[in-house]
């Protein structure tokens, strides 16, 4: 078993526990506010479940029928959990708003915030692990999964503040309000994972990503890349695909062009830690671009050149040469 499919089982294991307890704290005090933090618990194990099955799938080697692999499933798993985080928002609102009319007997509220606490902490620590190791392994799944543990410590948090005033007061009516409060957050937060989930599925483009990969070429520029250009990634579970015109000098033969084209691929799969394709397409130079090629002894040369362009997201992302993006 790799290491994305263990974090998963910890998780999902952890978050039945934390489940079972949450409800017997409910059970114990009868509070509102303490169902809301048990029905997110749901959604926890729910997503837990589904984010095991998406790490297993998106790890599978790419096949006839899948030729850019599996990794694209890691986006429905997000999905569905920011989905089930807004509807468990939506449920948490109405039991919520119920109890404004139909108020509940609180009882044991300290024995059941204990349990809380003792809950919180756990996720706070769990979540906080998982996002930390999901940078290193490159998995949005485990990322969404820590980003959702982390998010219901924060309500627990919250609700335990809240509790705390309630047993200080007295005012039964704090616990409705906790609940509205928390509803709203966590119906924020699965709003979020959807809009991110979204975006992965229709490829939208990851402005963070691109800078890395504009980076690299910075650093790593030769001077026969005369400009890159129609710049764009995707990621795919683990790995990254990416797409550019490359602009080399037209007295190149085959096997140069081929030599440089490798360089790049090469470059990225050392520099950014995923394993990454790349589909270059090599462009001839034309005397236009001769005033910022960095080219020296060029035979073909027709002007000195006057121009140093520093590369950015904005100009490798646009699908013309460096002469025609800058004019």
């Amino acid at each position: 078993m790799n290491e994305e499919r263990k974090i998963i089982t910890y998780s999902l294991i952890t978050g039945i526990v934390l489940m079972l307890a949450k409800f017997g704290a409910y059970l114990l005090t009868r509070s509102n506010a303490i169902l809301t933090d048990a029905m997110e618990s749901i959604v926890n194990v729910v997503a837990s479940s589904f984010a095991f099955y998406s790490v297993y799938l998106s790890s599978r080697p790419r096949d006839e029928n899948h030729p850019y692999g599996h990794g694209k499933v890691e986006f429905f798993s997000v999905f569905l959990e920011g989905g089930l985080i807004a509807i468990a928002g939506l449920l948490i609102l109405g039991k919520a708003i119920y109890n404004i009319f139909y108020p509940e007997e609180l009882q044991s509220l300290l024995e059941g915030m204990g349990i809380i606490a003792f809950t919180g902490l756990v996720n706070f620590l769990l979540g906080g692990y998982m996002v930390k190791r999901s940078k290193v392994l490159q998995s949005i799944t485990i990322h969404a999964d820590g980003k959702h543990l982390q998010t219901d410590a924060y309500s627990t948090g919250g609700l335990l503040l809240g509790l705390l005033l309630l047993y200080v007061t007295g005012f039964h009516f704090i616990d409705v309000l906790l609940s509205l409060g928390l509803g709203g957050y966590i119906l924020f937060s699965g709003y979020k994972l959807l809009r991110k989930s979204i975006g992965g599925l229709m490829d939208e483009s990851d402005i963070e990503l691109i800078g890395q990969v504009v980076d690299v070429l910075n650093k790593y520029k030769a001077e026969c890349w005369i400009d890159v250009h129609n710049l764009r990634v995707q990621r795919y579970g683990h790995d990254l695909h990416i797409d550019c015109h490359v602009t080399l000098p037209n007295y190149y033969d085959l096997n140069t062009v081929h030599e440089e084209i490798s360089k790049i691929g090469e470059l990225m799969n050392k520099e950014i830690n995923v394993h990454t394709e790349l589909f270059i397409h090599a462009d001839p130079c034309v005397p236009a671009c001769c005033h910022y090629c960095g080219v020296a002894h060029c035979p073909i040369r027709s002007e000195e050149r006057t121009l140093h362009i520093h590369w950015t997201p904005e100009i490798v992302t646009k699908n013309v040469k460096h002469f025609e993006s800058i004019a």
